[in-house]
């Protein structure tokens, strides 16, 4: 239950800016704001998912500027562990991606800028609409670069997997982000592939085989150059 502590530690921080309320903690629980919906994912999935990533880049904006200083969260280098120590038993194409991924990850790691709490898992399902606004919620409370914080969506929503693989979709988000945090566009591109990676090595068990994300992998890796 180690993440869900450290998110419901974030998300209590937050104390309800932009984010479902903590109302009381335990050990291994929390009793959270309910928010009704929809998700942010169904307005991408309903064909409006232009509308979604300009909402998505407010809710992060919101959370970011109302999320103090939590010095107890793990940071994204341990969260990355499970891309290091990766073993492969894939076909070459994959091997190779993976291999490249794990490069950048290790780059990106230690050229950290702008490093701040983060949800860590923000992506259009993570986000609900409220009588308050649109909220984040199941945070999983990290520290790193603030440009990760973006990264999961790229892949997401759940149920629109050829929107994730369009090029077009992919460089609209990269640039509508890029300009809302003032980030590069292409190091969200960087994290976006490293996250990606980073879940078929989660979803692996320690040794990949076979993933149905090798090919989002390839082009999100090209897509960065």
């Amino acid at each position: 239950m180690g993440a869900e502590r450290h998110g419901f530690t974030l998300m209590a921080a937050l104390n309800g800016q932009g984010a479902a309320k903590i109302y009381q903690t335990t050990q291994n629980a929390a009793l959270t704001e309910w928010l009704d919906g929809p998700s942010l994912g169904d307005l991408s999935r309903n064909g409006k998912d232009g509308e979604a990533t300009k909402i998505l880049a407010q809710v992060a904006l919101t959370l970011h500027e109302n999320t103090p200083e939590s010095p107890n969260l793990p940071s994204l280098t341990q969260r990355f562990q499970a891309l290091k120590t990766l073993r492969f038993a894939c076909p070459d194409a994959a091997k190779h991606s993976l291999q490249r991924a794990q490069t950048l990850a290790a780059h990106l790691l230690d050229t950290q800028t702008d490093i701040r709490p983060l949800h860590g898992d923000l992506h259009h399902d993570n986000i609900r609409l409220t009588p308050r606004g649109h909220l984040a919620f199941d945070a999983k409370g990290i520290v790193g670069e603030r440009a990760f914080e973006l990264a999961n969506a790229f892949r997401n929503p759940k149920g629109a997997e050829a929107l994730h693989r369009d090029p077009t979709r992919i460089r609209h988000l990269a640039q509508s982000w890029g300009q809302a945090f003032s980030f590069d566009p292409r190091r969200l591109l960087n994290w976006a592939a490293a996250k990606c990676a980073l879940s078929i090595a989660w979803r692996s068990g320690g040794t990949v085989k076979d993933d149905p994300e090798f090919d989002l992998l390839s082009t999100l890796l090209e897509l960065k150059k």
